[in-house]
């Protein structure tokens, strides 16, 4: 009986052990959850978004993030009952179906649609067509951050984090890869860069040293492959470095490190208020400091949206 108990023991400490030593990937893993009605919903309409892009110039990451904001992937209740994927109230001049749900008031007003297509066609529409969304069309068709701080400084939604919760979708679904698609000027700088790479006798970057790391200032047209090219790395190590996948796409003025951020932020930076369209990601760029490690000195899970006006930890 005695040695009976003795091998539960036994067990029992080496599962435990088993369970320690992979907590950390645990935690990694969690952190990199997809949500798989998410990824559905991308794989049925990424093609119609795309078309929209060559159509209406708006960028198909976000037509595609604001789907999945505004339907639930889908599957709200509002979509169910409407077709409605964007959730564009009646307003004034709507002559179509209409249903009514608790948005601002118990009793808004929503379009309703025969199908997903028109509703799309309808927000392609509405927003190239409403002056207040005018100046997005201004902005280049891989300029996401540019498109979702501009929907929300429009007043697209009342939603305090709403440019926040578009960057994020679009980075943690990669939805970026499908503007490219898009804009034939955008392709065609891609195809310069590959063809005609950076000569060693001709650096375009300056190297600079910040939080104790080296890292080069985007410039316009930049790509982690050009990058890698001018300073001699690997393009898969460059990409390491900054915690993104090879084909994450750059803007100009991003900071691009050569070495692996660090766990926490440099003295005298302690905290960080959070601005319309920064992302955990683009925060954790900033100051140099390793994503996993801002969510966890924040208490926050890889859901969590940081809204303008948070203050983040960041040692």
């Amino acid at each position: 009986m005695t040695y009976i108990f003795e091998r539960k023991g036994i067990l029992r400490l080496l599962v435990l052990g088993m369970v320690l030593m992979l907590f950390p990937y645990a935690i990694m893993g969690a952190e990199r959850k997809r949500n798989t009605f998410y990824d559905d919903y991308i794989d049925k309409y990424k093609d119609l978004a795309i078309s929209h892009m060559k159509k209406y110039k708006i960028p198909a990451s976000i037509t595609l993030a604001q789907g999945l904001l505004e339907s639930g992937a889908g599957r709200s209740s509002l979509t169910v009952r409407s077709n409605n994927h964007f959730g564009i109230k009646c307003h004034n001049g709507w002559k179509g179906e209409s249903v009514i749900a608790a948005d601002d008031t118990p009793n808004d007003c929503f379009r309703k649609y025969k199908k997903a297509e028109d509703s799309f066609d309808d927000h392609s529409r509405f927003l190239s067509e409403k002056q207040r969304y005018s100046d997005l069309f201004s902005l280049g068709i891989t300029d996401y951050r540019g498109w979702a701080r501009g929907l929300q400084k429009a007043g697209y939604a009342t939603d305090k984090a709403y440019a926040n919760k578009l960057i994020k979708l679009i980075e943690d679904y990669e939805l970026y890869r499908f503007d490219k698609k898009g804009g034939k000027r955008d392709a065609e700088r891609e195809e310069i860069q590959i063809i005609t790479p950076v000569s060693s006798s001709g650096v375009r970057h300056t190297p600079y040293k910040t939080h104790g790391l080296v890292y080069v200032v985007a410039q316009r047209d930049d790509t982690y492959a050009s990058i890698a090219n001018e300073f001699g790395f690997k393009v898969k190590d460059l990409c390491e470095y900054n915690e993104v996948p090879e084909n994450f796409p750059i803007q100009e003025g991003d900071l691009i490190y050569f070495q692996k951020k660090k766990k926490k932020a440099d003295k005298p930076y302690y905290e960080h208020v959070v601005q319309v369209g920064e992302s955990m990601y683009s925060i954790s760029q900033l100051y140099g400091v390793k994503v996993s490690n801002l969510y966890k000195m924040n208490k926050r899970d890889f859901e969590y949206v940081p809204v303008e006006g948070d203050i983040l930890r960041l040692r």
